[in-house]
């Protein structure tokens, strides 16, 4: 039996997302799926990617901002604010951003697991991506 195990948001290790997003790597339950925490700074714009295999549940901890979602039935964007949860089905291109004046937060959980660095592809979006805007 595995043991148990508890992590601090604060000790995540922290990674660069493909879509450039800070990630937070928390918890996972080996195949089974993974938790991790999104993090944008005001007015960054991630770059669009599609999952090739996985499926995401997002759940909006702080902040505001817009997740563009597009698949063959069409496409939606949708407010990001505290307390709001989307779902991302493999397939799907999305994309999100911050508000110009408010950081976004959001943890994620990936069923199954998060594979690696090829998962995620990167794509046409809806926005031009911009990582550093307080540099631009």
């Amino acid at each position: 039996m595995r043991p148990h195990r508890r992590l601090a948001l604060e000790a995540a290790p922290v990674v660069t997302a493909p879509d450039g997003s800070r990630v937070r790597v928390l918890l996972d339950l080996p195949g089974r799926g993974s938790m991790a925490c999104f993090e944008l700074d005001p007015g960054q714009v991630a770059a669009a990617v599609v999952h090739r295999t996985v499926d995401e549940l997002w759940w909006v901890q702080s902040g505001r901002g817009e997740l563009w979602r597009c698949d063959p039935d069409g496409e939606t964007v949708v407010t990001l604010e505290a307390g709001v949860c989307v779902d991302i089905p493999c397939g799907t291109r999305f994309q999100f951003r911050a508000a110009d004046d408010e950081a976004l937060q959001v943890l994620g959980v990936t069923m199954p697991p998060w594979p690696g660095a090829d998962e995620a592809q990167v794509v046409p979006g809806r926005w031009p991506p911009r990582q550093n805007p307080a540099h631009e």
